[in-house]
């Protein structure tokens, strides 16, 4: 059990428990009004020890006079179980059964709202750039090199951006166009290939600058729709569907997005990172002639 999940049971518990405090019920009497063998279970699910069914929530709910606040409780249920998952775990069978899941979640989306603080978003990366990421994670977790399947995959998943009617919109930190991956040549590639994502139509790309206010506590998020919202830790990757949490998620991502340089003001940000990053390239060094052939 990881401590997160023990968290977020602990976290449903308490709202349970209010629920019943409200209409005055004690334990026993939910229990009896239940119809529960023992009192004991609801001690449990107060106290995160136990995770209730569906049918428990919308029982506890009615007797409670709470029917409300059952969609909101059960989408919670739902995803305690599936909210985190480890990277290990996850990535276990290597990175292209990692890849191959987002690409379905991506397929059934219609608007994708992206955060990054200090990487260039997955479904925007070169093959160049996605390889140095990807086998980055590879060595960092100690996970089975499948890296150009990984890769490849990654590649496929960004069909999306011309398919279909949906929308994208990205923000990402000025520190993402800043962050060297791999090397400058492969910088120099990735930030053309933003120059050239930024002119879809279907594509909204936002910077954040440095000197940005602060506002809302962040991290890097994707909010899928109103459905999902993900995560990534150092540890796991968090899966959020509840829709209180989503709400929240969205009320950053707005933050973000109205402090964020937008068109040309972003593309001109753009192209002088990357015009920084073509000086910094050596001058290719003349070949050196063999000795009598002056």
């Amino acid at each position: 059990m990881t401590s997160s999940i023990h968290q977020a049971r602990e976290a449903l518990g308490h709202r349970l428990r209010d629920i019943r405090r409200n209409a005055g019920l004690t334990g026993v009497a939910l229990t009896a009004r239940a119809g529960w063998p023992s009192s004991s279970k609801v001690s449990k699910i107060e106290h995160g020890k136990q995770t209730p069914s569906e049918d428990d929530i919308r029982t506890w709910c009615r007797h409670a006079g709470a029917e409300e606040q059952i969609s909101d409780l059960v989408a919670t249920v739902r995803s305690i179980e599936s909210m985190y998952v480890e990277w290990r775990r996850m990535l276990e069978v290597g990175t292209h059964h990692r890849q191959h899941a987002s690409k379905i979640v991506e397929a059934q989306t219609r608007l994708m709202r992206w955060y990054e603080p200090l990487l260039i978003p997955g479904i925007l990366h070169t093959a160049e750039y996605a390889r140095a990421v990807m086998g980055r994670v590879i060595d960092f977790y100690r996970i089975p090199d499948d890296l150009e399947a990984g890769v490849a995959t990654r590649m496929e998943r960004q069909q999306i951006l011309y398919r279909g009617g949906r929308r994208f919109h990205f923000v990402v930190a000025q520190q993402a166009l800043h962050t060297t991956v791999g090397n400058a040549e492969i910088m120099i590639g990735q930030l053309d290939r933003l120059l050239a994502v930024t002119s879809l139509a279907r594509v909204l790309f936002g910077v954040l600058p440095t000197g940005a206010e602060y506002r809302v506590p962040t991290n890097q998020f994707i909010i899928f729709d109103d459905r999902l919202v993900n995560i990534e830790t150092i540890s796991a990757e968090l899966a959020v569907s509840q829709p209180r949490e989503i709400a929240l998620y969205a009320k950053a991502f707005n933050e973000l997005s109205q402090q964020a340089i937008y068109g040309r003001a972003a593309r001109r940000l753009i192209s002088d990172v990357l015009e920084n990053r073509r000086t910094e390239q050596p001058p290719e060094c003349e070949p050196e002639l063999p000795s009598g052939h002056e």
